[in-house]
């Protein structure tokens, strides 16, 4: 059964993923395969237009992985992504770049997704010569415009990406994709190694452009602080498994999978009690090459059960829009 029942068939959906899996090869020193890590497995949710998923979890539990996947850059071993009503998993060459306009990719360092050679300008051009039929003054005016509107001077075009400051080289990297005109975004940490009130001016921009070019976000992010603050909806992730999704509010207020009251718990609070208190997470995740049978977190969960190791709990309603993939949520 689909994690995200309440949006199953749900015509109204920018993006429907349903049982998407990422698997990669454990080979030995003589290159033969021996086994898989399941970096995704089974996972499945819709996203609405115009709104911000969170995905929430710790390193190494399956999202960036994710945002890759939808995006293109990893294929899915198996599973459906309908993206635009279009089937668009085993797309490849060609007909991925037409679907790439529309669904764009942020990486996490947006320094390394820029050529060190090439000029700000040059950057911001090649994703339009690539894509589009504009002549180079059209695609002059484009890139100026855009440039505008994340608020960075049109001198900055003859700058080198070295030369640029990592809030600027964010600013790039939106520029860069929005030149595109997609309608879904993936953010994959796009806050991560800023200074707090440079994060701020960021977040701020995320939301304007959210606004004033119709997009939708994936915000995928290890600061809870930050997602609480920008996303509609948090989809929690364990080992490739997403184990519970809903409003962000009613997460965060009363979190039902036991992993989730674990990453709440970690939150720094200054006075006043935690809706988590004494829920502490110890250990450290199994190895996804190597997973535990049942539940994938009975291992460093308190109120694991003999239940726990003998099935996989399914994703299930526990509350009004709200799925958990807990036996006892």
């Amino acid at each position: 059964m689909p994690l995200d029942e309440r949006h199953a068939g749900d015509a109204a959906a920018l993006l429907r993923v349903r049982g998407l899996a990422r698997h990669f090869p454990i080979r030995n020193a003589l290159g033969l395969r021996r086994g898989s890590v399941k970096a995704l497995d089974d996972v499945s949710f819709d996203v609405r237009p115009g709104e911000t998923l969170g995905v929430v979890g710790e390193s190494g539990c399956g999202k960036s992985t994710l945002g890759k996947t939808l995006a293109g850059i990893h294929r899915p071993t198996a599973g459906s992504v309908l993206f635009e009503d279009a089937e668009i998993a085993p797309l490849q060459g060609a007909a991925r770049r037409v679907v790439a306009r529309r669904l764009q990719y942020v990486h996490q360092d947006p320094g390394a997704s820029l050529d060190p050679r090439w000029t700000i300008r040059r950057s911001l051009h090649e994703p339009l010569i690539v894509h589009s039929g504009l002549s180079e003054a059209e695609r002059e005016q484009r890139v100026r415009g855009i440039l505008r509107e994340v608020g960075l001077p049109p001198d900055r075009l003859d700058s080198y990406p070295h030369e640029l400051s990592g809030g600027q080289q964010r600013r790039v990297g939106l520029a860069r994709i929005l030149t595109l005109q997609p309608r879904l975004v993936v953010l994959d940490e796009p806050t991560s190694g800023l200074d707090v009130s440079v994060q701020a001016t960021v977040l701020k921009l995320f939301r304007s452009l959210q606004r004033q070019f119709n997009l939708t976000y994936i915000f995928i992010s290890h600061d809870l602080a930050v997602v609480r603050m920008m996303c509609d909806r948090v989809a929690v992730m364990y080992l490739g498994r997403i184990v519970e999704l809903g409003p962000t509010d009613a997460i965060f207020k009363d979190p039902r999978h036991p992993y989730t009251r674990s990453l709440l718990a970690a939150i720094p609070r200054i006075g006043g009690p935690r809706v988590t208190d004494g829920f502490v997470l110890e250990g450290e995740p199994p190895s996804p090459g190597k997973l535990p049978s049942g539940c994938r977190f009975r291992t460093r969960c308190p109120n694991a059960a003999p239940q726990c190791a003998e099935a996989d709990p399914p994703g299930r309603t526990v509350a009004e829009g709200r799925v958990a993939a807990c036996h006892f949520a």
